[in-house]
Parts: C-alpha cells; sequence; structure tokens
C-alpha cells in the first residue's frame, strides 16, 4: 500500500496539473501512429533519410517494418563522464540490427563540464545550457523517421535537458543509457581536506593540482554523489533505464551488455508491438513523486529542485517546492555518500545500490509501484541488480541487508528520519538548504550579514581577514535573470576554513551551489532574486540573520519599519563574465523563470 501522504501529495499535483496534463496528454496521442511515420513522408523526404545508410539498413527503411532508433548523444571527448559514450554508437546499431531493425545519430546535444568551469566565465552558461540541451534534443528528432529514441548522456544539466526535449515528442519510446561512474580514486574527503589547505595556504598549487588529478583521473563521472550521480539515481527511480544500469562503470563487459539490453528494449517498446511504451505516459505524476523520493532518500542534489519542476512541466505537470518539502518531511535519509558522507557511489553501488533503496522505499510505501517504466509495468522489478551470465544480462533480487550501514541503510534504521533537503520561508523569500550534510548543531545559524556581489569579492574578504568572525554571507544578484545562476561551489573551502576555526558561518544566495554543496549551511536558489527586486537586495552589512534549516525559516532581524522603508540595491548587469556569449545569452536572462518554476526558459509564468 502506498503511504497515506504519498498518495495525498500525488493527488493534489494531479489535481493541479490536470488541464496542462490533459492537453499534453491529446498532443502526443495525436502523434502516435501504429506505423513508422517515415510512410508518411514524401518520396523525397524519405530518400533524404536513409541516403548514407549501408544496403541493409536502407532496405529496411526503404520498404520493411524494423523500428527505426534514433539516437541522441552527449559525446565529447574531452569530459570523463561522456568520452566513454564513443563507442555506444556501434554497440547499438548492431543490437538494432539484430533486432531487425535499424539505429542512427539523430543528433547531438552539448555538454559542458561544472567541474572545468567552476569559479569561472563559462559557469555562467551552465543553467542555461539545459535549455539549449532540450532544444537540440527536439530538433535531432524532428524528422518523424524515428519510431524509438536511446539518450546518452549523464551530467548535470546534460539529462534534464535530454529530458525535456525528449518530452517535447512525447509519444516516442525513450531509453537512457548511462555510462557509468569512474573508478574511485583519492577519497572525496581527502580531496576536500587538501582544497581547505590550499584555502588556508598552507599547500602548493601543485600539492592541490596531485590532488585533484588522483580524484579525477579516468572515464566515468565523478565518484561524489553530485548532480551528475543524482541524474542516474533518478532516471533509474523513474523508470528510464534500465534495472540497476546506474552505477556500473564503463569499459567492462556488464556495461557493454546492458546498452545492447537497452536498445533490445528501446526497439520492442515501439508503436508497432505489443508493448508500447511512450515516454510522456512513463513520466507521469507517480513517476516525478518517485524521483523527488529518491532524492530525499539519497540526499541527492539542490539542483534538482529546479530541474525536476521543468522537466515535469515538459510533461504538462506542475511541481512546487511545497511537494518537495512535504516529501522530505515522509522520507528517511537513507544513504551517506560524499557530501554527506565518506563514501562514494562505486561503494553505494558495492553496498546495495539503487536496487536495494527501490526495495525498501517501495516496501514502506514510500514509491507508487504502479508505474510503467521502459522495463515493463512495476517498479518491482527495479528491486534488483544485473549481472553477467554466459556474456548476457541477468538481473537478480537486490541484497536484503546492506552490505555497509556506513553508507546505506533500511527504512527501519534510517540515517535521519527526514530527508536531505528542506525549503526554507520568511522575509528573504524562499529558499533551499540541505541540510544531510550539515552537522545538526548548525541546522539553526543567526549571525549578522556580510553582503557581496561577486564570489571574488568573498574570497578577497576571506584572503584580507575580514571575515574571521560568526557571519551570514550574503552573496546575490547571481540568479538566472543576472548572471545565469552559476554555481558557487569555489566559495565553500573558505567558509569550511571560517567554520573550522569554530565561527557560526551560513551562506545565503539566490545563486546556486551542486550536489557537492558540503558542509556549511547554505540557503541557496532565493527567490525572488535580487535582479529581480527580491528582499535579498534590500539586505545591509550587519543585518541579523537567522537561517533555520530545523523549521524552514529564511528570517531577517530587522525593526519591520525599517525593512519596509528600505529599497533594493540594484548592480550593473552588463559586466557579465562571459564576453560575446552575454549578447547571446542575453535572451535567456530576459524569458528565464523564476527559481522555484525551474528557472527555464521554458516555465516562465508557471503558477
Amino acid at each position: 500500500m502506498v503511504h497515506r501522504h504519498i498518495q495525498d501529495i500525488t493527488s493534489r499535483i494531479i489535481a493541479r496539473s490536470e488541464p496542462a496534463r490533459t492537453a499534453y496528454l491529446a498532443r502526443i496521442a495525436a502523434a502516435s501512429s501504429e506505423k513508422p511515420q517515415r510512410r508518411a513522408l514524401g518520396c523525397a523526404n524519405q530518400a533524404h533519410g536513409f541516403a548514407a545508410c549501408a544496403p541493409g539498413d536502407k532496405a529496411v527503411l526503404r520498404s520493411g517494418d524494423g523500428a527505426s532508433l534514433g539516437i541522441v548523444t552527449a559525446y565529447n571527448d574531452m569530459l570523463s563522464a561522456h568520452q566513454p559514450y564513443e563507442h555506444f554508437p556501434d554497440i547499438i546499431r548492431a543490437a538494432a540490427r539484430a533486432a531487425g531493425g535499424v539505429a542512427m545519430v539523430a543528433g547531438g546535444v552539448p555538454a559542458m563540464c561544472d567541474g572545468i568551469t567552476q569559479g569561472e566565465a563559462g559557469m555562467e552558461l551552465s543553467l542555461f545550457s539545459r535549455d539549449v540541451i532540450a532544444l537540440a534534443t527536439a530538433v535531432s528528432l524532428s524528422h518523424r523517421t524515428f519510431d524509438a529514441a536511446v539518450f546518452l548522456g549523464i551530467c548535470d544539466k546534460i539529462v534534464p535537458g535530454l529530458v525535456i526535449g525528449a518530452l517535447s515528442f512525447g509519444h516516442l519510446p525513450a531509453v537512457f543509457i548511462p555510462a557509468g561512474p569512474m573508478t574511485s580514486g583519492l577519497p572525496n574527503d581527502e580531496k576536500s581536506r587538501v582544497r581547505q589547505l590550499y584555502a588556508e595556504g598552507k599547500v602548493s598549487r601543485e600539492e592541490l593540482l596531485d590532488a585533484e588529478a588522483k580524484s579525477y583521473h579516468g572515464p566515468g563521472t565523478c565518484t561524489f554523489y553530485g548532480t551528475a550521480n543524482t541524474n542516474q539515481m533518478m532516471m533509474e527511480i523513474m523508470g528510464l533505464h534500465l534495472p540497476g544500469a546506474a552505477f556500473i562503470n564503463p569499459n567492462t563487459p556488464l556495461r557493454d551488455a546492458l546498452t545492447t539490453a537497452a536498445t533490445q528494449r528501446a526497439m520492442a517498446i515501439t508503436a508497432a508491438g505489443n508493448d508500447y511504451t511512450p515516454i510522456g505516459l512513463i513520466l507521469d505524476e507517480r513517476a516525478f513523486v518517485n524521483g523527488i523520493v529518491g532524492l530525499h532518500a539519497t540526499g541527492g542534489s539542490t539542483n534538482h529542485t529546479l530541474h525536476l519542476v521543468a522537466m515535469a512541466a515538459a510533461a504538462g505537470i506542475t511541481l512546487t517546492w511545497d511537494d518537495f518539502s512535504d516529501l522530505a518531511e515522509i522520507t528517511p535519509l537513507l544513504a551517506r555518500i560524499y557530501p554527506n558522507g565518506s563514501a562514494d557511489v562505486n561503494h553505494l553501488h558495492a553496498a546495495g545500490g539503487t536496487g536495494f533503496v527501490i526495495r525498501e522505499l517501495l516496501s514502506a510505501g514510500l514509491l507508487h509501484e504502479d508505474v510503467r517504466t521502459v522495463a515493463g509495468s512495476g517498479l518491482g522489478a527495479y528491486a534488483a541488480e544485473p549481472k553477467l551470465v554466459d556474456g548476457q544480462v541477468a538481473w537478480f533480487p537486490a541484497p536484503d541487508a546492506s552490505g555497509n550501514a556506513n553508507i546505506l541503510r533500511g527504512v527501519a534504521d534510517p540515517f535521519q528520519p527526514t530527508g536531505g533537503l528542506r525549503v526554507l520561508d520568511g522575509a528573504l523569500g524562499r529558499a533551499i538548504i540541505k541540510t544531510s550534510a550539515v552537522k545538526p548543531e548548525r541546522h539553526i545559524i543567526e549571525a549578522p550579514a556580510k553582503i557581496f556581489h561577486s564570489q571574488e569579492a568573498v574570497q578577497a574578504a576571506f584572503k584580507a581577514g575580514e571575515l574571521n568572525q560568526d557571519t551570514v554571507v550574503v552573496v546575490r544578484f547571481q540568479g538566472p535573470k543576472a548572471n545565469g545562476m552559476p554555481e558557487l561551489h569555489k566559495l565553500i573551502p573558505p567558509l569550511g576554513v571560517l567554520q573550522d576555526k569554530g565561527y557560526r558561518v551560513a551562506l545565503v544566495t539566490d545563486g546556486r551551489l551542486s550536489g557537492a554543496s558540503g558542509k556549511v549551511p547554505a540557503a541557496i536558489h532565493v527567490t525572488p532574486e535580487a535582479a529581480d527586486g527580491g528582499a535579498i537586495g534590500k539586505l545591509r552589512n550587519g543585518d541579523m540573520i537567522r537561517v533555520d534549516g530545523t523549521n524552514g525559516h529564511l528570517t531577517i532581524l530587522v525593526p519591520p519599519d525599517e525593512w519596509a522603508a528600505r529599497t533594493a540595491a540594484t548592480a550593473d548587469l552588463s559586466a557579465n563574465h562571459y564576453g560575446t556569449g552575454r549578447d547571446l545569452f542575453a535572451a535567456f536572462r530576459h524569458a528565464v523563470s523564476t527559481a522555484d518554476t525551474g528557472a527555464s526558459i521554458f516555465t516562465k509564468g508557471l503558477a
């Protein structure tokens, strides 16, 4: 039985979304066809679609009923997470031919790395890249020649962008194929220690670079539980991966076998068969509730308070931060993965992985089991782990007990009774805080404000010794309308130093952090943002601020008359750092919605 509160929250999402969801379902129903849509194209149109194919593939596309599978890929060979995708199209083509169909790369989407752009000018384009990816995905699928699609993407903005684009062609079946995490390198907590020592001037740049290179050392996603790996958990718990596919390392026989199996499944669920399963029906209100529960249960990335809202909107579903908050109240935290612990995702997988998490949550009624997935009906099939048997993938039940209770626990003995994220409300607006990585004694911070308009200004103040006190560091004009809402992760090492010195420290910002936001309490995504006239723009140095992650409050302790009389600060937003890109992305900043509605050009005005 589904937990009563899970059902109540799902029911209110269904009721709230009914007009838009009904219209969306009508659109995808109108676009569906039992026969390959390429048959309805003109002869010249169709000939363009198979002109470059090999003779056998051309014959299938010209006159046969074999399925045509589009591949949308985020491959590039600079980024560790996406480099393994170089050889996936060959595996997919071979599997498609064996199933009597054809697979072709339909298009590519950009994949930028927040790890490279962190603290640099390119980070100001990061969040906007999600909407570019969504548009590029839709362009890739626009030729009406495909019966299904597979999606090769893994990192922060790439997977949400692919999902949004795929939902714009929601009548097509869609299977997401992960590349997997790199093998474990230098432990994440040791990497964090060296970063903090560097911030204090106690180790050299060469020592820092050596630690970073030992951490990020091979193909695959970074091993900490940031947005990229949260994406992979989410695609699994929402039914778009094959069961247990998320955290298998790249370039292994099991990884390649899962890619073959995913292709076979995509071919089997087209409209031409008996198990038609379009993505627009998989991603319903229940699937999004399952995704949010998985986010809370694993202590996942704060970025998904933006991404899930935007993804849901693409399916005609309206999520709010209240849904996140209420689901957090009833979802136990089952995993401790860096930055919420010392382990990485390889350790999580070895301890029981997503199959264990899903089984535990299902047993407590905290997930909807009665959902459609790319593997078939019912989420119960995902309480499993894949293994290689005689060269083929076989699934076995997830382990009954955690392999390491310091990393993964069941619902009877969670790390904490509620999820790792909270929504804050108060005079400064609404914000998100990730509490799972913060010690309980630091969930409430009350201290005077120090106001900044950039990361660089904070770092300069730190180096000058101006922050050696209890303080709430406020970094504003970092929202989507200001400069694209960059992650501000380089703030964490200096603030961590201050915290370790014994000061009571917190961060308040209308910008973002990442899944690796760390041990410093941070009220992020403040909305309305400063560039939109938000109250955060009225703050002044010395104002007492209370960040309360226990009770969900973001309070300004200023006399009401004085606060009401203040006007909000302004900033020169023409000085954004990304040079000529500033003009190119001006339209995004003008059209983007607020953080609580997804910070997307596709959701502006969403209630």
